[in-house]
């Protein structure tokens, strides 16, 4: 199967100077056609393992995918550095970071409501007892503020996500999310595990927009490191230049659980990836269809 982009752009958009085309994606590698199929439990769950941090979390990117996915009958299992803590996403999401814009739509508020009462998000499993293989799919999240570092830097949660990747099981990273898998190595080559794959994350325009556009109030908020994160994720590839997708030139329009035509996300194989919150529910359908793909009885 080849890697694929799922996009749909007939909305209008916010058009910025147009860069140079992308070249076709690069060859697959033999013997990763498909992800390893997990048998699907006895009362029809499959697992889905979401690592968070303590705070500072996306709540869009957390709490679309976790509906979607719960109402798609699966279970997310929420894991944090310790176990037990009860995390708590980006506040200014939910308040307005700036004027009481740029937060999240009221539909992401109102799911994350309800994920604060799920007594799976106050159970959470510690990330270095985890026990990888009994989970048939893995979805890292993103968010830009500073608690997020406390995610995007552990070596712990690196190694447990290096031991998921091996089992050739879904994953699926949105946003910031996508540097765990590009600082996670390959022990048996010491590549990133993202080297010879297709991807998308959050573009370096959306970055510098936004760091741009509040920097004169909110200082660097929107710039969790010195790098952007593309330049990051490009670095981790093995050919950028034909590897990682973009997607269209978009400021404000998001997708929604009715038309995700705006929205952007990258299928190569087993893994799924995508820009930003505006892309989180085409991005949590499309997993969740990786998922049912994946866990066939009989395959």
């Amino acid at each position: 199967m080849a890697a694929g982009v799922v996009s749909a752009t007939r909305l209008p958009v916010i058009q910025l100077p147009r860069a140079a085309p992308l070249a076709p994606a690069p060859p697959l590698t033999a013997g990763h056609a498909r992800a390893a199929p997990r048998r699907v439990r006895d009362d029809g769950r499959v697992r889905v393992l979401m690592p968070l941090p303590d705070r500072d979390f996306d709540v869009t990117e957390v709490a679309v995918p976790w509906r979607v996915l719960s109402d798609a009958g699966h279970q997310v299992v929420f894991a944090t550095e310790q176990p037990r803590t009860v995390p708590a996403a980006d506040p200014r999401l939910l308040t307005g970071v700036i004027f009481g814009q740029l937060g999240a739509a009221p539909g992401a508020k109102r799911f994350y409501a309800e994920l604060t009462r799920a007594p799976e998000f106050t159970s959470t499993q510690a990330w270095e007892k985890l026990d990888v293989a009994a989970f048939d799919g893995l979805l890292l999240p993103g968010g830009h503020a500073p608690g997020m570092r406390q995610y995007l830097g552990s070596a712990v949660l690196r190694r447990q996500v290096a031991r998921f990747w091996a089992l050739d099981r879904p994953v699926g990273a949105i946003c910031h999310g996508v540097l765990v898998l590009a600082r996670t190595r390959d022990p048996a080559t010491g590549r990133s595990v993202l080297a010879g794959r297709a991807t998308t994350c959050l573009p370096k325009y959306m970055e510098r927009a936004a760091y741009l556009a509040t920097a004169w109030r909110l200082g660097r908020y929107y710039r969790t490191y010195p790098a952007y994160v593309e330049d990051e994720v490009r670095a981790a590839l093995d050919d950028p230049g034909r590897q990682f997708r973009r997607g269209p030139i978009v400021l404000g329009t998001r997708g929604t659980a009715t038309d995700d035509r705006p929205a952007f996300a990258v299928a190569d194989r087993n893994y799924l990836s995508a820009r930003w919150p505006g892309d989180a529910y085409l991005f949590a359908n499309r997993f969740s269809a990786l998922l049912a793909s994946a866990t066939q009885p009989g395959r």
